[in-house]
C-alpha cells in the first residue's frame, strides 16, 4: 500500500469514528475562538508570522485536500449542510506507525474563508507543536532522573 492509499484509509477510519476520536466534539470556529487565538487582531491579508512555514505534500481529490509531511497530516474537506458551505479540517500528528488524530474543526458562514481556515490551522499546529515539545522535555527529564537513580544505586 502506498503512502496516499494509507492516508486515505486512515482518513476513512477517522471519519467513521470521529465521535469516538474527538470525545469533546469537533471545534466550531466562531468569534470567541478567533479572539482567544488572537486572530481577530491579525490582518488576514498580511503574510503570516508563523514559524510553522513548512513544506507539505498536497494531494487533491473530489472529496478532500490532503496535506502531509513528516510531522502532520491534514485533511481539508469542503462540504455543505442545508446548502450552507462548511469546511471540516482534521489534524493528525504523524508517527512511525499511523497518524494520531489530534483535533477536528469546522468553519461555516462568515468564518468559512480559505485565509481564515489557514490562520486557524497554523494556530492549532503551533499549539500541537508546543505541547509535543513540553511532553518531550518532560520525558527527557524523567529519563534523566531514572538514569541518575540507576547510577546512584551502583
Amino acid at each position: 500500500m502506498d503512502k496516499i492509499d494509507q492516508l486515505d484509509s486512515t482518513y476513512e477510519q477517522f471519519i467513521k469514528n470521529l465521535n469516538d476520536l474527538c470525545p469533546d466534539g469537533v471545534i466550531e470556529v466562531d468569534l470567541e475562538l478567533l479572539n482567544k487565538m488572537g486572530i481577530l487582531a491579525d490582518d488576514l491579508d498580511a503574510p503570516s508570522n508563523s514559524p510553522l512555514t513548512r513544506f507539505f505534500h498536497v494531494v487533491e481529490s473530489k472529496e478532500k485536500i490532503t496535506l502531509f509531511n513528516e510531522q502532520f497530516t491534514i485533511w481539508v474537506v469542503p462540504d455543505s449542510i442545508d446548502e450552507e458551505p462548511i469546511t471540516l479540517v482534521l489534524v493528525a500528528h504523524s508517527s512511525e506507525t499511523n497518524p494520531k488524530l489530534e483535533l477536528a474543526f469546522t468553519t461555516s458562514g462568515i468564518y468559512n474563508s480559505s485565509r481564515l481556515v489557514l490562520r486557524v490551522l497554523e494556530n492549532f499546529l503551533a499549539e500541537i507543536q508546543e505541547n509535543e515539545e513540553v511532553i518531550n522535555k518532560l520525558q527527557e527529564q524523567d529519563q534523566n532522573e531514572q538514569d541518575q537513580k540507576e547510577q546512584d544505586q551502583t
